[in-house]
């Protein structure tokens, strides 16, 4: 869906502000998607203008997110997914990818964002044997999150507990920091958490630009946090190899490490013991 076509208009929901760009859309526009409007390109063109290869960083927090959830039904058994913020749908969403090695996988989407809302009967698609569900809910109403992921998710079972590109829309810490240990102290030993977010490890001075430039134009705010920040959401949490990792150097082979730089999305995935 564009700005371009009346049809398209008529289904927006009316709360909907095409003016303001808004980061869902702007991240479908850096992923090649046409689920965005002419605020959200002028924002998405403006960063790239700070971050030459902001695309190849949105490229690589997807691959993340395929690998991420391959390894967790393939060799880790998990069948069970809760992705917050998911995000507008793409290729390679998380149901998609889970059922495919594994029929059966239920996944829970949840997202505030009133356009993935409207789109959010492409995440409702599933095998017969497994299930897929989608709630309107804003990640801090983690109480409300986990209460409807009941209708879909056992928690007494593991579940793998997905936060990409989600922490960076909360500025407080602690209150970042209360939204994963709430999330992850409802889920049974044996679950698994995975995040990805922008930091600054890579070139700084130029990603703090960049993100002037959205906090001026665009919602919500974004706020980098580094390497150690990272680390510290996985508190009680066993790390998985290779730790707290550019999204493009996560569990790739050594050719790929060398021939691919670092980007700035950084990632890790965990297990509750």
């Amino acid at each position: 869906m564009t700005d371009s076509t009346p049809e398209a208009s008529a289904e927006l929901p009316p709360t909907l502000d095409t003016s303001v760009a808004h980061t869902a859309r702007i991240w479908n526009y850096w992923l090649g998607g046409e689920d965005n409007f002419a605020a959200d390109r002028e924002v998405g063109d403006a960063i790239r203008e700070f971050l030459p290869d902001i695309v190849a960083s949105a490229r690589a927090d997807r691959s993340f997110l395929i690998r991420a959830v391959r390894h967790l039904v393939t060799e880790a058994g998990i069948r069970q997914f809760l992705d917050v913020g998911a995000g507008l749908p793409t290729a390679n969403n998380t149901h998609e990818v889970a059922q495919a090695a594994a029929p059966e996988c239920r996944v829970v989407y949840t997202d505030n964002d009133p356009l993935v809302l409207a789109h959010a009967r492409a995440l409702l698609t599933s095998t017969a044997e497994g299930a897929t569900d989608y709630l309107g809910a804003d990640a801090r109403d983690t109480h409300r999150v986990l209460r409807a992921a009941q209708d879909t998710l056992d928690f007494t079972r593991p579940v793998a507990v997905i936060l990409l590109g989600i922490l960076n829309f909360i500025e407080d810490d602690a209150q970042a920091r209360a939204i994963v240990d709430e999330l992850m102290a409802a889920v049974p030993s044996g679950s698994y958490l995975a995040i990805a977010f922008p930091t600054k490890e890579v070139r700084p001075e130029e990603s703090e630009a960049a993100v002037r430039q959205w906090n001026a134009s665009a919602t919500p705010r974004i706020t980098l946090r580094d390497r150690a920040d990272l680390e510290s959401f996985f508190h009680g949490l066993e790390l998985l190899e290779p730790g707290a990792v550019s999204c493009s150097r996560w569990r790739v082979t050594p050719e790929e490490r060398d021939a691919v730089p670092e980007v700035y999305q950084f990632c890790a995935l965990g297990r509750k013991p």
